[in-house]
């Protein structure tokens, strides 16, 4: 088969394109990625001298350009998306113009290209905040931030592109993903490299919020499964399927982090919360589950992982760290907000 995968420069999508590369000796990969600050080359140096892979430049809202990659292909995996909701507080246009506008050029190209399988990464976070219960496929969406919103737009057009037109369509909403190459800008790669560098560890509110984490090799396996053996029309959530111990607090997540790197507690710095935090996501994965899903990380244990594998990769993260770009939005961010002690 061969695979358009858009936003495939990205943390979760260059993990399902050297996931594809390895696992399907008959696949072909054209990522077609915008190179926006969180795509990066670097992440596909393991495939970059694959005959079976090509890259291609491009914007899902540039209709020539998404139908020029597309020559050919049978499928199309969608990863790429404006995704961080700070980001999105304070630049709301470019999620509405790449989540929601570039989703929808995608589609009607891919509609008009026939292909096979249209699949569209989606978030757990169009439900909305669920305090003390899971959310499963049915629930009704209740998006808190313009980037939660602009997804649940993105993936609310494409259902109807399967409805209106019969565009072979499938969704995943996912959980929180970490591990390996993701962007620092995301709690535990910031909070990681932080630790490193003996630089505060920004923490939002009193830290309670909770997150069904799910590692970036599981969330790849996951979305390959509802690629594979989905149904078009339907929508599968993508979570750890762990217990509720599983989900720690935030400011346990980063207390941990500071413990397997040797540093003091101190760096710890609470700061004032981001509008509409939500406090709480899980999601029900069954669904998923009964197409044969097998995760394989325990939360604990890749969250060690992750902490070695930033540690014995400095120079990957410190190069992103360093730009101008970066540490602009850091200042941005994280400048106007007063710490305070709890």
């Amino acid at each position: 088969m061969r695979l358009l995968v858009t936003g495939g420069a990205g943390f979760i999508g260059s993990e399902f394109v050297r996931q594809t590369l390895a696992g399907y000796a008959d696949d072909r990969v054209t990522v077609f990625d915008k190179l926006t600050y969180a795509g990066n080359l670097d992440n596909l140096e393991a495939v970059a001298a694959d005959p079976r892979f090509t890259f291609v430049q491009g914007d899902i809202a540039d209709r020539p350009a998404v139908e020029r990659a597309l020559d050919g292909c049978q499928a199309v995996i969608n990863f790429a998306a404006e995704t961080h909701v700070d980001r999105s507080i304070l630049e709301p246009d470019a999620f509405v113009k790449t989540d929601v506008l570039g989703t929808w050029t995608l589609a009607e190209a891919a509609r008009a290209a026939g292909v096979q399988r249209f699949l569209q990464v989606s978030t757990d976070e169009v439900y909305g905040p669920v305090l003390d219960a899971v959310s499963t496929e049915t629930d009704r969406l209740d998006p808190s931030s313009p980037y939660s919103a602009s997804k649940a737009g993105g993936e609310l057009l494409v259902l109807a592109a399967y409805k209106t037109y019969g565009l072979p369509a499938l969704v995943v909403r996912g959980a929180n993903a970490y591990g390996p190459y993701q962007y620092p800008e995301k709690l535990i790669p910031l909070h990681i490299t932080n630790a490193i560098d003996d630089q505060p560890l920004p923490v939002y509110g009193d830290g309670q919020q909770r997150r069904q984490w799910t590692h970036v090799e599981d969330f790849a396996s996951g979305v390959d499964t509802v690629l594979r053996h989905g149904d078009p029309g339907q929508i599968y959530n993508i979570g750890s399927p762990e217990p509720e111990a599983a989900m720690p607090a935030n400011l346990l997540v980063s207390q941990r982090v500071l413990e397997l790197l040797g540093k003091p507690l101190s760096l710890i710095s609470f700061v004032v919360d981001r509008p509409a935090h939500d406090r709480r996501y899980r999601v029900d994965a069954q669904k998923l589950l009964s197409l044969g899903w097998q995760p394989r990380w325990r939360f604990w244990n890749g969250l060690e992982a992750t902490v070695n594998w930033y540690a014995e990769q400095p120079d990957w993260w410190r190069a992103i760290k360093s730009q101008a770009g970066h540490q602009a939005y850091y200042a941005q961010n994280y400048g106007d907000r007063s710490t305070f002690a709890r």
